[in-house]
């Protein structure tokens, strides 16, 4: 019976190179993902305080959770920021997308304007909003005025300031879906197209029958990255309204920032940031579900 080869000094090394080449990844992993939240967990269960562990609490910053109202106001505010702001981007980069999927004059520099505001920072965009709905001589408010309407208390009234905030978001956050669902659009095969047009379908039916299953994976992965994101807002609130007027506009975010830095309860903190990492991952191990059936009915 021969005796089994060893591996070759060139493959040894080999297998020693791409431990080296992962290595950098796994360090940051480790430094930048795994120990934060493994010492946030730790804090969670402490009174932690102006920095310094005062005793263990066990349960009862998680406890605090159920009772806070607070903390209800943050869920609710940031609950329905994402539902408005996800619906509309969906709706309006999508459309946008198949408008300028077709041949038409000038489209590439169409294209272009659409995806400019992606390249500004969110707390510019808060601070923009601040000019753009100033109250008194604000031009959005110039402008209504100018059509004979009244000006709108955009940053003074607490329905109308979380309008403001949810259109700066729409703004920014649509060319994304914008560009992301013309790339598919321009991925998807002509010759389908083509031989429903010569079978005499209509263009409603080849986006139902035709666009809309081939796109339906990259929409929900589209959605998928769009709410993760949306439910972490935080720049364009605080730099927009500071949550105000009273707690109308405070998101979840902002009111876990000011526990932290500002009442510095880092303990309460760190049990607020845990219930926002179940909250999202329930959401997205449900669209992974979604996403998983539909990759299932196209293969079936």
């Amino acid at each position: 019976m021969a005796a089994t080869e060893a591996p070759a000094p060139q493959q040894r090394r080999s297998d020693k190179t791409k431990f080296f080449f992962i290595m950098p990844a796994v360090i940051w992993v480790l430094i930048f993902t795994i120990f934060p939240l493994l010492y946030a967990l730790y804090t969670s269960f402490f009174s932690f305080r102006f920095g310094r562990i005062n005793q263990f609490v066990g349960g009862a910053n998680f406890a605090r959770l159920l009772t806070d109202s607070n903390l209800h106001n943050g869920l609710r505010v940031t609950l329905t920021f994402v539902i408005i702001t996800v619906t509309i981007q969906m709706l309006l980069g999508f459309g946008l997308a198949l408008l300028l999927n077709r041949e038409m004059r000038g489209k590439n520099i169409l294209r272009a304007i659409m995806i400019l505001p992606l390249f500004a920072t969110p707390v510019a965009m808060g601070y923009l909003g601040i000019t753009l709905f100033y109250e008194i001589n604000g031009p959005i408010n110039e402008l209504l005025r100018a059509l004979g309407g009244a000006g709108v208390p955009w940053l003074s009234n607490p329905f109308w300031a979380m309008v403001a905030i949810i259109l700066i978001d729409i703004w920014q956050w649509t060319p994304f879906v914008f560009l992301v669902s013309l790339a598919a659009l321009q991925g998807l095969p002509s010759d389908l197209f083509e031989a429903a047009e010569v079978d005499g379908a209509s263009g409603w039916q080849s986006f139902r029958r035709i666009t809309l299953p081939l796109m339906a994976p990259i929409l929900w992965l589209i959605l998928l990255l769009r709410l993760v994101e949306a439910f972490k807002v935080f720049d364009i609130p605080t730099s927009l309204t500071l949550g105000g007027p009273g707690r109308a506009t405070e998101v979840y975010s902002l009111f876990t920032y000011r526990t932290a830095l500002r009442f510095f309860d880092h303990g309460y903190a760190a049990a607020q940031g845990f219930l926002l990492l179940i909250i999202v991952s329930l959401i997205v191990a449900l669209l992974f579900g979604q996403i998983r059936s539909v990759y299932q009915e196209e293969r079936n």
